[in-house]
């Protein structure tokens, strides 16, 4: 079974036992993301440089013991959180050119518990609505019934 297929908690045992580096789960996803993003239009914001390099800082961590709930794990974070140095637009051309200068507390506590960041994931504008059909960034579909 591929990295990018397996639970949080199949990953964390990877992790802990060395049979995977954050760093090759986080390749794994970005393969997939690569593989399917165009059908599926998932992300508004792909964070794929930021991830890779705090794959590498959770590798370096958990090399001098440093493994925390969620050290080395994929996460994508829903665009209307505002995530510190990356676009949030809340789905909305109005806001695309809003950087926040700091982290919603859900971001903050996750990035604490050591999550790498994948992007910022569609959603319906300014979330009013559960089917993206509002998105100013075009509807999602899928990734497994495509």
């Amino acid at each position: 079974m591929e990295l990018n297929q397996l639970t949080i908690h199949a990953l964390q045992e990877k992790i802990r036992s060395r049979e995977a580096t954050a760093a090759e789960i986080a390749r794994s996803v970005f393969q997939r993301i690569d593989t399917v993003e165009k059908d599926v239009n998932a992300y508004i914001v792909l964070t794929r440089e930021a991830a890779l390099e705090q794959a590498e800082l959770a590798d370096e961590a958990i090399r001098k013991g440093d493994i925390r709930p969620l050290t080395g794990i994929p996460v994508a974070i829903k665009d209307l959180l505002c995530t510190r140095g990356v676009a949030t637009t809340c789905a909305s051309r109005i806001l695309h050119n809003f950087v926040p200068p700091y982290d919603a507390t859900v971001v903050e506590k996750l990035r604490d518990a050591g999550a790498v960041f994948t992007g910022k994931t569609n959603m319906d504008e300014f979330a009013m609505g559960s089917s993206t059909e509002t998105s100013g960034f075009g509807i999602t579909r899928n990734p497994w019934d495509l």
